[in-house]
């Protein structure tokens, strides 16, 4: 294993391969063990390399991880975005090989200024911090890209508990802790020193204790009734989505199926059910709103609107209300290139998957006001915006429920889809609120605030989604403090390691 994890081309390769199964650790396989040795693989690579050979090194583990968990790129590439099977494939290792650079950075700073090989216990503690901090900043650099978290890993894991208390991010440190710590445990054993060996045996431990006790806490109450909801999956063909032809038969389809659903309190439809602007559909959206009014209802649907910012007519992808509810919501998280494309002016016009249909969305503003639908207030996520932990967070602490509307069609039958998944169940376990997922071809489904899913409609299948959800008050710790006190310890941490690091060289 020494030579696995030394100056090399076989540790290289075994890093590209730690990389890679850590997509084994989240959905849809979660064998949530893997991401502890994948991790721990990490740390254990840089142990005995140069800050040069640390670039190389990790930059293989991002390829890796990348090149495996996000696959699903390469189907919307080739499929819906008319690349050949051999221009696909080369977009897809180009942005593999880019977004790679996520853990090439952090595995040079590491080795360059903080590794601590001498004092196992802080060379842990430290550790722990620079995972966190490369997964926050690769979720906020160029507007970011936040998949693939190894806390993710723990959904249905032992630290589930600690994602109310520090979200994502804490349950993440815990997992680069506890593997630096097993890997340090010879060390530590070897240093034959009491207190030592009883903090890294308490800080080995402990995580996974509170973790484990917190699984089934209730930080939140309920604060009404139960609201009765339908959710209809219309399945959609993407290439029927944006067609002009098919305009009137999808407008046709949500009309009919919830004309033949039951009564209930929120009716919801996917993001782009109506696939044309608001202000051409007024009237139906007009005569749907009646409808659901009749009922004692409201409509939620995802439609596209054009309104004015910085005296332009932009578009924007977005949700509105009708019915017994009020409220418009414009979409602030795009995804590039399916939402907007960067350097559209060389960009566009190149192949196909530069020109997708509705890729030229503005971003909404930061300071809208939540959903209100009888009575209550809702935070509204807009497909790739549930992915954000922070952003979704702030919406969050204003809720009494969250609501997800998504079409993951792109990704067809790949793992995408199910990764998203997962995170909107994450976002539910941190806020402890309910969330109602509505999809155009799966999974639609209800999580509860423990981020389980109580119903849902398979992938694929066109079908109405009947359940109940609780709105909820109080905030968990996570939604009252935030990212803040972790930001703080790992600040601290990193300042531990550099002074240390200096004093060392001075002795």
């Amino acid at each position: 294993m020494r030579r696995l994890t030394a100056p090399g081309w076989p540790g290289n390769l075994l890093a590209v391969v730690a990389g890679a199964i850590t997509t084994l650790a989240l959905a849809p396989f979660d064998i949530w063990p893997l991401a502890l040795v994948a991790v721990g693989f990490f740390y254990a690579a840089l142990r005995e390399l140069t800050p040069r050979q640390a670039l190389g090194r990790g930059w293989c583990f991002g390829f890796g991880l990348f090149g495996a968990g996000t696959s699903w790129i390469y189907y919307s590439i080739h499929h819906f975005g008319g690349a050949s099977v051999l221009l696909a494939g080369l977009l897809m290792l180009a942005f593999t090989a880019a977004i790679a650079l996520f853990f090439a950075l952090p595995a040079w700073l590491w080795v360059r200024w903080l590794r601590r090989n001498e004092a196992p216990l802080a060379d842990a503690l430290a550790f722990a911090a620079l995972w966190v901090g490369q997964e926050a900043f690769r979720g906020w650099f160029l507007t970011g890209f936040p998949w693939l978290y190894s806390g993710y890993s723990q959904l249905d894991g032992p630290l589930a508990g600690l994602a109310p208390l520090g979200g994502i991010w804490l349950i993440s440190f815990a997992l680069a802790l506890t593997a630096a710590l097993l890997c340090n445990l010879p060390r530590l054993l070897a240093a034959r020193r009491n207190l030592f060996i009883g903090a890294g045996l308490l800080l080995l431990v402990a995580p996974w204790a509170v973790g484990l006790a917190l699984k089934h806490h209730a930080w939140t109450s309920p604060v009404g009734a139960p609201l009765t909801v339908a959710a209809i999956q219309g399945n959609v063909e993407q290439s029927m989505k944006w067609d002009p032809d098919q305009l009137s038969a999808q407008l046709a389809l949500y009309r009919d199926m919830s004309f033949a659903s039951k009564r209930v309190d929120l009716l919801i439809w996917p993001e782009t059910a109506v696939p044309v602007l608001k202000e051409s559909v007024e009237g139906y959206l007009g005569m749907m709103g009646k409808f659901a009014a009749d009922r004692d209802s409201a409509l939620i649907t995802g439609v596209p609107i054009r309104q004015e910012l910085h005296q332009q007519k932009r578009y924007f992808n977005g949700i509105t209300v009708v019915g017994e509810g009020d409220g418009t919501y414009l979409k602030q998280k795009l995804v590039p290139f399916g939402e907007y494309v960067p350097l559209q002016d060389m960009l566009r016009g190149l192949i196909a998957f530069f020109d997708l249909p509705m890729s030229d969305f503005a971003r909404g503003p930061s300071d809208q006001a939540l959903l209100q639908a009888k009575g209550y207030q809702i935070a509204p996520y807009i497909c790739y915006e549930v992915v954000y932990p922070e952003f979704a967070a702030s919406l969050a602490a204003r809720s009494d429920l969250l609501l997800t509307i998504s079409n993951d069609t792109w990704f067809g039958t790949s793992i995408g889809p199910l990764q998203h998944l997962q995170m909107a169940q994450m976002r539910a376990l941190e806020a402890g609120r309910w969330m109602i997922r509505a999809t155009n071809n799966g999974v639609t489904g209800l999580i509860n605030p423990f981020g389980q899913i109580t119903q849902q409609i398979p992938q694929f299948e066109r079908g109405i989604l009947y359940g109940e959800v609780v709105p909820m008050h109080n905030l968990t710790p996570y939604l009252q403090w935030r990212s803040w006190p972790l930001i703080i310890l790992c600040l601290g941490l990193f300042g531990w390691a550099l002074l240390a690091g200096r004093m060392a060289k001075t002795v």
